[in-house]
């Protein structure tokens, strides 16, 4: 493994902060009142108000709550359980034709992206109050694609208005009296508005896009089957429950049901939905134990489906590996024939071997001129000034701030010198300085932009057998990501085309192995390795563990590969 940098040792010439801490409450602190502690009594009163509306729902719930209509309702999905999946696979079919209008409005958006954010949302909208799984549908699209967001706002707002007013219409339409007796007069404005919404909606798409009026018409008879398909559930439960539901009937206990959530505060809709569905099962002529049965058991099943598929899209659409297809090769940056070749070497606390990793590189490679550019990550010890002694120009962090970080800054610098070739090395002997010629050889002659030092393949003095077998385990994955035959995905020699060094992005702190080979691959910089020697370290101490490294870079890579 590469030798990244260790985390910053504890100072010592402070005492920790949880004493300091402690000491300044002994003099912060009031003393405690006879009457006792002074907190006491609103903590108290909390307590006594959430206890109160526990025992208020307790007793709410026994005298609403049929507990034999509960139990016979749930052994009666038991018994259908094939029932049960159909009427949920109806309803996730309507999320499917949800996501195929969203297409066929948003062009660029894929079927996967669109299915999978109309079910964060839908997990957002069970687990978050307030409906805030809402904004879930526009965030996830913008973090997942490259859309832009003005059409993804305009077309989440179009056709979740279309939604809402298909639904609304489709109660009127299937069962007015039923609406009637529970909405008033409201409900017509309100489908007014929605209608109005959809129009301006479609108004600022196609502003944005042309095509958006054409296929507006089939989105909202998209919409109307969508409401029809998810009216299953309450009807499937309903029928085995043993209530008689029409079709009509479900779809307007469905669009009730969902006309409550719309202004729901509570996760999920949780109170408001038995409330509304279990009125307007009252209201067709169910008796009160039966329709909440129902009406819980309907919910329950929806937030199942919710939270099973809706954590599934968390991470889907989601790729493992690099396509098997990238770009072609970006066009060489110009090189004038004295650019340097630039080394930089990320640095923490390795005063005892900086200065000679500095001092045995080259003054030239290939006929260019040679600069070391030291990072010096936040080192407490000596390591700045032995590699400034040893004639590297020395760039200090802040702070220890990891080694990616480091590797950014490195990158950064020497872009900025306009180089001919860019090389990473680590600072703690491992590696020969002497094989930078091996290294910088594929770049300088156009062969190669990315090129990594191969220990594999080179010659190992010597390498514990824990860290062999971590090495082989990690390059296998980094093969098997890549699509590359790579034999060394870890080592801490690289070299980089000026292109390739400014194009480099290393997107986490802690290391940089995995993600930048990933993302150079990514955007079709020619990749090649090179035996080198490598020698165990005669001093310190890698900070790399096995956990933590797996923790910190796993993560990253998954961020990685499936960023936009």
């Amino acid at each position: 493994m590469p030798t990244p940098h260790r985390p910053p040792p504890g100072r010592v010439s402070r005492p920790p902060r949880g004493l300091l801490r402690s000491a300044a409450g002994r003099f912060r602190r009031p003393r405690r009142p006879a009457g006792g502690h002074p907190r006491s009594l609103p903590k108290l009163i909390r307590r006594g108000a959430g206890l109160l509306v526990l025992a208020v729902a307790v007793v709410y719930l026994t005298r609403v709550v049929s507990g034999p209509d509960l139990v016979s309702a749930g052994r009666a999905l038991l018994r259908d359980p094939l029932g049960v999946l159909v009427a949920l696979g109806m309803y996730g079919c309507a999320f499917v034709l949800r996501a195929w209008s969203w297409c066929r409005v948003l062009p660029g958006l894929s079927p996967g992206q669109s299915w999978a954010a109309l079910h964060v949302s839908l997990l957002g909208n069970h687990v978050l109050p307030f409906r805030l799984g809402e904004a879930l549908r526009v965030t996830t699209v913008l973090r997942r694609t490259r859309l832009a967001p003005a059409p993804v706002v305009a077309s989440t707002v179009t056709l979740r208005s279309a939604d809402l007013a298909a639904v609304a219409l489709l109660a009127l339409v299937a069962a007015p009296a039923l609406v009637a007796a529970l909405t008033g007069p409201w409900l017509v404005p309100l489908v007014a508005v929605l209608i109005l919404a959809t129009l301006a909606g479609a108004f600022w798409l196609t502003r944005l896009q042309r095509a958006t009026a054409i296929v507006l018409p089939v989105v909202f008879v998209a919409a109307v089957v969508a409401w029809v398909l998810e009216a299953a559930v309450v009807y499937e439960v309903a029928r085995l429950a043993g209530l008689a539901l029409t079709p009509g009937e479900a779809v307007a206990v469905t669009a009730v049901t969902i006309a409550a959530q719309t202004v729901a505060v509570t996760p999920g809709g949780f109170g408001s939905y038995e409330a509304a569905a279990t009125a307007a099962l009252v209201a067709l002529g169910a008796a009160p134990g039966p329709a909440f049965a129902v009406a819980l058991l309907t919910h329950a099943l929806k937030t199942a489906y919710s939270l099973t598929v809706g954590g599934v899209a968390l991470v889907t659409p989601t790729r493992l590996r690099l396509p098997r297809v990238l770009p072609g090769r970006p066009e060489p940056f110009p090189v004038p024939p004295d650019a340097p070749v630039v080394v930089f070497i990320p640095v923490f606390n390795e005063e005892e071997t900086v200065g000679e990793v500095v001092e045995r590189l080259p003054a030239e490679v290939a006929g260019h001129p040679l600069v070391t550019i030291v990072i010096d990550d936040g080192s407490s010890d000596a390591s700045a000034r032995r590699a400034l002694d040893a004639g590297a120009t020395v760039i200090s962090q802040p702070h220890n701030l990891g080694l990616g970080a480091a590797v950014r800054r490195g990158l950064a610098e020497a872009v900025r010198l306009g180089p001919a070739a860019v090389v990473y090395l680590d600072a703690d002997l491992e590696y020969f300085p002497e094989d930078i010629e091996l290294l910088t050889g594929p770049i300088l002659s156009g062969a190669a932009d990315y090129v990594v030092g191969s220990r594999f393949t080179g010659s190992i003095d010597r390498m514990l057998p824990h860290r062999r077998l971590g090495n082989r385990v990690l390059t296998a994955w980094v093969r098997w990501m890549t699509r590359h035959d790579v034999t060394d995905g870890q080592s801490g020699y690289r070299a980089f085309s000026p292109g390739a060094a400014r194009a480099a992005e290393v997107i986490h702190d802690y290391n940089y192995a995995q993600v930048l080979t990933l993302d150079l691959l990514a955007k079709g910089y020619r990749y090649q390795e090179v035996p080198i020697r490598y020698a165990f370290r005669a001093t310190g101490e890698s900070f790399v563990t096995l956990g933590r490294y797996l923790r910190k870079v796993i993560p990253a890579v998954h961020r990685e590969l499936n960023s936009p």
